[in-house]
């Protein structure tokens, strides 16, 4: 399943960079559903979790403005449309999964994001890929961790009530 779902990525990858490019070109005749269809055709024979796919893309492609922007502030310096684009694109892939996809593990979706910006990105583009996804896991984190009330030691609660006893 997992070797299934890594070859799925990779066609969820090729559909979203070219969904990038033909955009970022002004092509105002793309159609996403007939992308995917064609590069899920390519590899039919291999892969069983065909949904998995349209899934992944379609839920990137609706969240595609949000995911943008819950990405700018985790990498400040680099403004969305200076990253280069394959990067841009394993980044949503990631943080859709992060945010979406509650049956992946974290540590699988960042290990799998790792691995297409190794297999597809440049040559910094891993510890990059790997930096922003590590953050937004811990900032995700963060907001599920229910705050945990401050309680006034015991020892110093004991000696207050002896205090005021006298």
């Amino acid at each position: 399943m997992s070797a299934n779902r890594h070859l799925g990525r990779i066609v969820a990858l090729q559909t979203l960079y070219e969904q990038d490019f033909r955009l970022e070109c002004g092509d105002t005749g793309f159609d996403l559903d007939d992308v995917l269809t064609r590069n899920i055709g390519r590899y039919s024979k291999t892969i069983e979790d065909q949904e998995f796919i349209r899934g992944l893309v379609r839920g990137i492609d609706s969240k595609r403005t949000e995911l943008d922007s819950l990405l700018q502030p985790i990498a400040p310096e680099w403004p969305i449309d200076q990253i280069a684009r394959m990067d841009r694109v394993v980044l949503r892939i990631g943080l859709y999964e992060l945010l979406y996809e509650k049956d992946v593990p974290p540590k699988v979706v960042i290990n799998e994001a790792v691995e297409l910006a190794k297999s597809f990105g440049g040559d910094n583009s891993s510890k990059f890929v790997n930096g922003v996804l590590g953050t937004a896991l811990r900032q995700k984190e963060e907001k599920e961790t229910p705050k945990k009330s401050i309680k006034k030691p015991a020892a110093k609660e004991a000696t207050k009530k002896k205090a005021t006893k006298k």
